[in-house]
């Protein structure tokens, strides 16, 4: 006989059951994806190194490339170039930990972290379209261009290894 366990769907409804299972999320009884997903060693490894990436990138945002990446902050967003590097900073290094280290929502911080670089993409078309130097690499319209195709592999990225995309194409069957 299977642990007694409280599953609570997403209008706040909680429910009991007998069958040790891994908590699946549902929306009017249709499951939408299960929060903890089997990942494999590969995907473990490419998650770690995605993660340890976010968060020495937004140790930077904080510190020595805060100017930097104010080239990416587009001319028209409403707020302070310095605040919006200030506070992507911030955001990578949370995400950067939670998918790290918190393992029974890993699936919502790759949908996150998918999100995020969708999110952050027009700073990096602005960046192009206005021809401004970053980095040290980011000089030349080429080196520009070739950086907008590496946005589709980040997002790709964290899907794959925190086990989102996995999760959500299980949900579908």
């Amino acid at each position: 006989m299977g642990d007694i366990i409280a599953v609570k769907d997403i209008m706040g409804k909680v429910t009991r059951t007998n069958l040790r299972v891994t908590v699946i999320e549902t929306f009017r009884g249709q499951q939408i994806m299960k929060k903890n997903i089997k990942t494999t060693t590969t995907q473990n490894i490419f998650r770690l190194l995605l993660a340890l990436f976010m968060i020495c990138a937004g140790f930077s945002h904080l510190t020595f490339n805060r100017v930097d990446f104010q080239a990416q902050v587009p001319d028209w967003i409403p707020l302070s170039k310095d605040l919006v590097v200030i506070l992507s900073g911030i955001i990578e290094i949370m995400l950067g930990l939670g998918l790290a280290l918190w393992k029974n929502q890993r699936v919502r911080f790759g949908w996150s972290l998918a999100l995020f670089f969708i999110l952050i993409f027009p700073g990096n078309i602005a960046q192009y379209l206005d021809g401004k130097d970053a980095f040290g690499a980011l000089d030349s319209d080429r080196a520009r261009l070739i950086r907008l195709f590496f946005q589709p592999v980040l997002i790709a990225w964290a899907l794959w290894s925190s086990g989102a995309w996995q999760s959500w194409r299980n949900s579908e069957k």
